[in-house]
């Protein structure tokens, strides 16, 4: 199949353009895509666990695990046992976390009422449709490879 029929490209240029715009937005707060992604999770889903959150801003839990202890380190978060299962871990936003989130959404969120402004109503829900039929299509095939 030749380069400029393949769609996964231009998906993988369209992600990387958009995680390195955001990478440049988000510095002057001192976060990283992932530490923000974290965040802005955790500000709607406070006391949620390492490994659900993880499986919110899609990376693997070992992952997670790396960006919580930076942001921890940070104070950006606090970590406590949950009052009912001991071995799992609350995470909630500190004050600081909060700040810093909303000092990288100010600037991250540019970025997305930019791709919105590209975007008709029903050229969004287009999209969103047609994403999700990729999706779809990709782990089909990558369930019967």
């Amino acid at each position: 199949m030749p380069a400029d029929e393949r769609l996964g490209l231009d998906i993988k240029r369209a992600e990387q353009t958009l995680m390195a715009a955001k990478q440049a937005a988000i510095r002057p707060a001192g976060l990283t895509v992932p530490q923000y992604a974290a965040l802005f999770a955790l500000a709607g889903n406070p006391g949620i666990s390492g490994a659900a959150l993880a499986r919110a801003c899609l990376v693997t839990p070992q992952a997670m695990t790396v960006v919580l202890k930076n942001l921890e380190e940070r104070g950006f978060i606090e970590r406590s046992p949950h009052p009912w299962h001991r071995n799992v871990l609350e995470t909630r936003l500190t004050e600081p976390g909060r700040a810093a989130l909303e000092a990288a959404d100010d600037r991250a969120v540019v970025i997305e009422r930019a791709i919105e402004a590209e975007f008709t109503s029903d050229e969004r829900a287009a999209l969103r449709e047609l994403l999700a039929r990729c999706n779809s299509a990709v782990a089909r095939v990558a369930r019967e490879l």
